[in-house]
């Protein structure tokens, strides 16, 4: 490389095809190979290369290389750059390929092309002089005035720019320290150029030529920096940064955009500050309000942290501090209103109505924190909206059911990336008013998670003494929530932490009665299935005993969601014998006549003699209106669901029947039980939890140890039940998971008819904790269980003596369908569930003895 003390690159350079950019003398740059030949390039030259001497390699520009190894080369630029391979980067995704950083020397000319496979190869004569670049020696002499000229630009433009930038404050001392010659090609490198512009500096060969086809370029940056920093004048004291150097018809035009846009923004944020003053936010929300927007005032508007502050800002003019709507006191409209709203429900008309009263003597009065818990179905959802449209106020339901993060309550603070307000500060932003009816959907099932219990965050927002103050995490000032109604719902307590249930007014909603459902269904489902299948009462006809038998043998429920979709299955049935029916009259020559089988159902039982003998009518149109009948029914909805199957399970010794409680309202338990030859074990299945395995063994040790009482016995003849005797307990409905004490009475009463051989009376039900000295304690949801009994046709219902008072909560006609045994102790129990009573055995001969 080395001739005298001239620098030389060498004679024959591997050449290197790029499209896309130019490397000019001085610069360096970074470019993708993935063509064949550039790849077997940097495989063969660089990575193989042991010499610095192989990392010398030629660029030429403005030249595609082929993508196939057959293809032939296309014209190659006449002039190239030699440069010298830095750093060599590969990388298999998306596809094979090498990452070149590489630093220009000097230009050549080709002068012959050597090989063009594997690689190009060509002959080169060099056009720099490459040790110009090493010494400090500036000829100005040769330069003249051309070289001073271009020098005065230059230091111009760079002064223009912020010096306190690193990037700006080397090129400044470049401009110095580099032989002028070299600065033409670094300059261009540096400001924003066009490929073109670049390529004909590179063919510039003659010093003077770049000079003069450089001075222009920089005169053009050096406008536009001027007219942006013209137009950004107000602001050059609190925006100060590097500028993107672009051709000057360009910021002329992205500037006057750029001012209309301030301007804009300007007169938002003027607008914004207007709102804020004007607003009857507290004076603590008030001052924030200010300090963020004297903060807003001073940000760039390509800051981040800009459109957060601006998004805060506009929440918080946007919440209602002090607006309200005025609450609608008139008690007798308001009953008329629930009433026609729903069926039945008292504690909760009463509540409402009883709110309303406090109302109208106090206006100042705190929202109630209640919580309504039922079972799905009951329309605890629906009456929160009713409570809401009774009040005049603005409804919002917020459903918890699955929230595991703590900030959908308080909120995330600002700090984060997609920070926003919890639930609670959007629902009265949508609302828009600070006294809504807040309704927490499904407030027993809020989950934990490493982001915090939403739960614990309730706490704040439900306890009265302390909501007049909360906090959201995003607002990060006090929020006064003391005027909205909260309204929760649950279908179970059990699962609701005990600090936040001591925060609520619980009001249980027990399950409908057979009698209620009717009600509910002729008076609110059947209309408003009519109306969304298009039907009249003209068209079909669902008669009570109808309506009783859908509710008895096709849904067991507590609510009424099932009974809801059975209607609506018989409204598209009946929907389509009369879209079938206009067809025919249309079209009268086209009836069939097996249709008349489907619509017999619905011909009312005067008109069906005539249409079974005479089948020429059964092409005619369904009489109006179609009566929906039992028959209709077992067509519609298939064979009856449940079947009234008490009598017949109880039809041996052994079986008894329970009542349990679930979150989805009462339900029948049946208890069985088996003796077998063994070892004295007790077998327990039915996916039963401790506490009711716990009942299990008290009921077997209660009657081992009466045994001779009451002259029980096991298949051996022995007073021991467990001597030699295997005894197997089983809970049918084996999926569902059973726990609780409350069957301790029914499995005592199980145990005692397998070992007497005696039945248990088919129409009794029973519930009841027992203990080990034969008590029988009170248990919870005997309302529930109640129904359930009378749901299912049981007329004896044996209960603990100390829950006399849950019967007041039954409905009087319930009460007096059955008939109901208080109990305090086994032995009244026994008594009650056996025909003839279970009488102790050999009292009077042991009372005898003693005499």
């Amino acid at each position: 490389m080395a001739a005298g003390s001239a620098i030389q690159i060498p004679s024959r350079l591997p050449l290197l095809l790029t499209h896309e950019s130019v490397l000019l003398p001085g610069s360096t740059m970074r470019t993708s190979v993935d063509s064949p030949r550039n790849m077997q390039l940097v495989r063969s030259r660089l990575l193989k290369g042991t010499s610095l001497r192989s990392t010398i390699i030629g660029v030429i520009p403005n030249t595609s290389d082929p993508t196939s190894d057959c293809d032939d080369l296309p014209n190659l630029h006449r002039i190239g750059t030699a440069a010298l391979a830095v750093q060599v980067v590969g990388s298999n995704w998306p596809k094979p390929h090498y990452t070149l950083l590489v630093t220009g020397l000097c230009r050549f000319q080709i002068l012959q092309l050597l090989k063009e496979k594997p690689y190009p190869v060509a002959e080169v004569q060099q056009l720099d002089r490459l040790e110009q670049f090493t010494n400090g020696h500036k000829s100005e002499e040769e330069l003249g005035e051309l070289s001073e000229q271009f020098y005065k630009y230059a230091v111009q433009l760079v002064e223009m720019l912020d010096m306190s930038v690193p990037a700006v404050a080397k090129l400044r001392r470049l401009l110095d320290n580099l032989p002028r010659e070299a600065l033409p090609d670094i300059l261009t490198s540096i400001i924003r150029t066009t490929n073109q512009e670049k390529l004909q500096i590179l063919d510039a060969v003659r010093l003077e030529e770049r000079f003069k086809m450089t001075i222009p370029l920089l005169v053009r940056q050096i406008e536009g920096l001027k007219l942006l920093q013209k137009t950004r004048k107000s602001k050059q004291d609190d925006d100060k940064r590097v500028v993107a150097i672009r051709p000057n018809r360009r910021i002329s035009h992205g500037s006057i955009t750029e001012d209309e846009e301030e301007e804009e923004d300007h007169d938002d944020v003027v607008m914004l500050e207007k709102k804020i003053r004007t607003s009857s936010m507290s004076e603590q929300a008030l001052k924030v309000c200010l300090k963020e927007l004297k903060r807003l005032k001073k940000m760039p508007q390509s800051m981040p942290e800009y459109a957060l502050t601006r998004n805060y800002l506009e929440l918080m003019v946007e919440l209602p501090w002090n607006k309200s709507t005025k609450d609608r006191l008139e008690i007798r409209a308001a009953r008329i209103v629930l009433d026609n709203d729903h069926y039945a429900m008292e504690k909760l008309k009463k509540r409402v109505l009883e709110y309303l009263a406090v109302r109208q003597l106090k206006h100042n009065l705190k929202g109630p924190i209640l919580c309504f818990v039922g079972p799905p179905g009951v329309g605890k959802t629906s009456v929160g909206r009713s409570i809401a449209k009774t009040l005049g106020r603005e409804f919002h339901r917020i459903a918890l059911g699955g929230v595991c993060d703590q900030s959908d309550i308080r909120g995330h603070r600002r700090t984060y990336v997609g920070s926003m307000p919890g639930r609670i500060i959007n629902g009265l932003k949508t609302v828009g008013v600070n006294n809504p009816v807040f309704l927490l959907d499904e407030v027993d099932k809020l989950a934990k998670s490493l982001q915090g219990d939403p739960a614990a965050a309730l706490l704040e927002v439900l306890d009265p003494e302390q909501n007049h103050s909360f906090t959201d995490h995003y607002l990060n000032v006090a929020f006064d929530l003391s005027q909205v109604l909260f309204i929760a719902t649950a279908n179970t307590t059990a699962t609701i932490p005990p600090a936040l249930l001591d925060r609520m007014e619980v009001i249980q909603v027990p399950g409908y009665t057979q009698e209620e459902k009717i009600e509910i269904a002729h008076r609110h489902l059947i209309p408003k299935q009519l109306e969304q299948h298009g039907l009249t009462p003209q068209q079909i006809q669902i008669p009570q005993v109808t309506t009783s038998g859908i509710i008895t043998r096709y849904t067991r429920e507590a609510g009424v969601r099932a009974l809801d979709r059975k209607l609506g299955a018989i409204c598209r049935a009946v929907a389509v014998k009369v879209a079938e029916g206009q067809h025919k009259e249309a079209k009268p020559d086209h009836a069939e006549v097996g249709e008349g089988e489907d619509c017999k159902e619905h011909i009312t039982e005067d008109a069906k003699p005539e249409s079974i003998s005479d089948t020429a009518d059964l092409a005619l149109p369904p009489e109006m209106p179609i009566l929906i009948d039992f028959h209709a029914l077992k067509d519609i909805l298939g064979p009856p669901m449940y079947d009234m199957e008490v009598s017949e399970r109880l039809s041996q010794p052994g079986v008894a029947i329970g009542l349990a409680w679930t979150p989805l309202g009462g339900e029948i338990m049946f208890v069985e039980a088996s003796q077998m030859d063994g070892e004295g074990q007790l077998t327990l299945t039915g996916q039963l939890g401790d506490v009711m395995k716990e009942s299990a063994h008290l009921a077997i040790s209660w009657l081992r140890s009466n045994a001779k009482r009451y002259q029980l016995t096991n298949a051996c003849g022995s007073f021991d039940l467990l001597d030699n005797t295997d005894i197997h307990l089983h809970f049918p409905a084996g999926a569902v998971t059973k726990d609780g004490p409350s069957a301790g009475v029914t499995i005592v009463t199980c145990l005692a008819s397998l070992f007497s051989g005696r039945l248990v009376c088919s129409d009794v039900a029973m519930t009841g904790e027992i203990t080990l000295r034969g008590l029988v304690l009170p248990v919870g949801g005997i309302k529930d269980k109640v129904l359930a009994a009378h749901r299912a046709g049981l007329k004896r219902i044996i209960i603990p003596q100390r829950n006399e008072k849950d019967l007041e909560e039954i409905a009087v006609h319930v009460r007096q369908e059955l008939t109901f045994v208080l109990a305090g102790c086994l032995d009244e129990v026994l008594n009650a569930a056996f025909d003839g009573g279970f009488a102790v055995k050999g009292r009077l001969e042991h009372l005898n003895s003693k005499l």
